[in-house]
């Protein structure tokens, strides 16, 4: 019978890096954590997961967890076991906190769509700075923690979907938020759970192709669009529209479309996809490799759903 030890280990140095003397285990993962940034009074911390051995040279999952930009944790449970399963296939998993911009929206009087629009962008751009310098904690640590450099994968789950991707854009594009990356640090691929890139300016545009992208959506998704959702300049660009982008840049990709399935695919590949998401680390990542993988998936007899949906509809079924 497996024996679960819980300890909870509160740094006192901000960047303090000094392992717990007593970490959790659960069978043999370790668990340890970290303060990887003060801002305000906000405290950040990450957990890393990992089974400790004489490899050196791990892919890493650093892993944003979901919640809207209004709430959400690292430790929520369905994170912590998708954590642990990726140490058994002998990765390092990583769950970070980041700041949440809009924990405050649903009491603030939003005077129309131009507000929420703002607000919206200002949330997935500090998310981005505080997933970028968790990417710098972990960066500066990998060769401690038998982690690979160049195999850091940022992986999250519907708001962190959106930073992750967001994350990715703008290092495409060397946005001035790049600054607090290692430099000419890239990802080794992004791992996106029902995800989209928000865009202030029409289209989106890619100078440099990305890094390897794995994309699962489903198309019936009314928190997250599956397509594209514009409001003037500004939108919100989804699975299928990045994957449209990449094919046409003949970018790697591999998109794991699920057919009238609405926003629990932002979720559910942390529980029935682990077979996908290590083929994705293995063959694009670990090995470099060039494909271009769409797959569709269809439950036979599945009620037919609501998909179209305009950018208002995603703004209130998140935030009002």
């Amino acid at each position: 019978m497996k024996k679960c030890i819980l300890f909870l280990f509160v740094a006192t140095l901000l960047f303090s890096c000094s392992k717990p003397k007593t970490p959790l285990k659960t069978g043999e993962i370790e668990k340890q954590s970290y303060i990887f940034s003060i801002k305000g009074t906000d405290t950040l911390r990450l957990d890393k997961y990992d089974i400790p051995s004489q490899r050196v040279d791990k892919p890493c999952v650093l892993f944003v967890f979901g919640g809207g930009f209004v709430g959400g944790s690292r430790t929520y449970e369905a994170n912590v076991d998708y954590f642990e399963k990726l140490a058994e296939r002998g990765y390092v998993a990583i769950g970070i906190d980041y700041r949440l911009g809009l924990k405050d929206v649903k009491n603030k009087d939003i005077s129309g769509p131009d507000e929420i629009t703002g607000l919206l962008i200002h949330a997935i751009h500090i998310a981005v700075e505080d997933l970028f310098d968790a990417t710098n904690f972990v960066y500066n640590h990998a060769a401690e923690w038998g982690i690979d450099k160049n195999k850091i994968i940022a992986n999250g789950s519907s708001a962190g979907a959106v930073t992750v991707l967001q994350g990715e854009y703008m290092i495409s594009h060397k946005a001035e938020l790049t600054k607090r990356l290692p430099e000419g640090f890239r990802y080794g691929g992004i791992i996106a759970f029902a995800g989209a890139i928000a865009s202030e300016n029409g289209d989106l545009t890619w100078p440099v192709k990305p890094t390897p992208i794995q994309l699962f959506h489903g198309d019936a998704d009314k928190n997250v669009p599956f397509d594209k959702a514009v409001y003037g300049n500004a939108g919100l660009y989804g699975s299928k529209y990045i994957a449209k982008q990449l094919d046409e840049m003949q970018a790697p990709y591999f998109f794991f479309e699920v057919e009238n399935v609405a926003h629990e695919m932002a979720e559910s590949p942390m529980k029935n996809n682990l077979d996908e998401i290590t083929t994705f680390i293995e063959k694009y990542v670990v090995k470099q490799k060039q494909f271009i993988i769409n797959t569709k998936e269809e439950m036979i007899g599945s009620p037919e759903l609501k998909k179209d949906f305009d950018f208002m509809d995603y703004i209130q079924t998140n935030y009002q």
